[in-house]
């Protein structure tokens, strides 16, 4: 039994620390693991959980889910070459009482693929951001994916949403080839980032560049 409670204990100053140190990250935002055993009524996601949070600022009470498939064979999809599917979601819903509604949605996928497939969420990208200091959160997402079976770079992506409003960077990571040689990298931002606060933008950049190298095996 003692060995049981020092291990509860342990758990518990970890789990805490991890919210300490999320919370402290995002600007003071208060940023909690959702419930996953009382989810409000109206969530619905496909896929498995990777990220569940949910939030409170100016606008609404806030939950975010990022969900992936993994790699199957799906029946939404035709398969001329006997290839594999993966698809990566992430929902943000609104809570009202104690129903939830979807306000958006960013879907994308890999399909037919007869090679090496990457469809994932990059690892510590997702974030809740006030850049700005107006009292309306930014989420921010950042994946890749890929159909290939070479050591090519990847399709990149950092999806924000601050309420409505979408942003976004498109383009491809970064692979070493040899000592001097890499390939890949570049990006292009849409006009929301270019008209949006620069505040929006600079995380952005800093977002790709410490997340540009392609890391195999993750």
């Amino acid at each position: 039994m003692t060995k049981n409670k020092a291990t509860y204990k342990l758990l518990f100053f970890f789990l805490t620390l991890f919210v300490s140190l999320t919370t402290f990250g995002q600007g003071q935002i208060s940023v909690n693991q959702l419930d996953l055993i009382k989810l409000p009524r109206g969530i619905k996601y496909e896929g498995k959980i990777k990220t569940a949070v949910r939030w409170v600022d100016s606008l609404a009470d806030n939950i975010a889910i990022l969900t992936e498939t993994g790699i199957y064979q799906s029946k939404k999809f035709k398969h001329e070459n006997d290839g594999r599917d993966a698809e990566l979601f992430a929902y943000h819903f609104i809570v009202k009482g104690d129903s939830a509604f979807q306000t958006w949605r960013v879907y994308d996928f890999i399909s037919d693929c007869p090679v090496d497939i990457e469809a994932n969420f990059i690892k510590n990208t997702f974030q809740v951001t006030d850049l700005n200091k107006d009292g309306i959160t930014e989420v921010w997402l950042m994946y890749k994916t890929a159909c290939h079976g070479d050591v090519s770079p990847c399709n990149m992506k950092i999806i924000m949403y601050q309420g409505q409003q979408k942003y976004a960077i498109r383009g491809q990571n970064k692979v070493q080839l040899s000592d001097k040689e890499f390939y890949g990298g570049d990006y292009k931002f849409d006009k929301a980032f270019a008209d949006g606060p620069k505040e929006f933008l600079e995380f952005a950049k800093k977002l790709w560049n410490k997340n540009i190298m392609e890391t195999w095996g993750e």
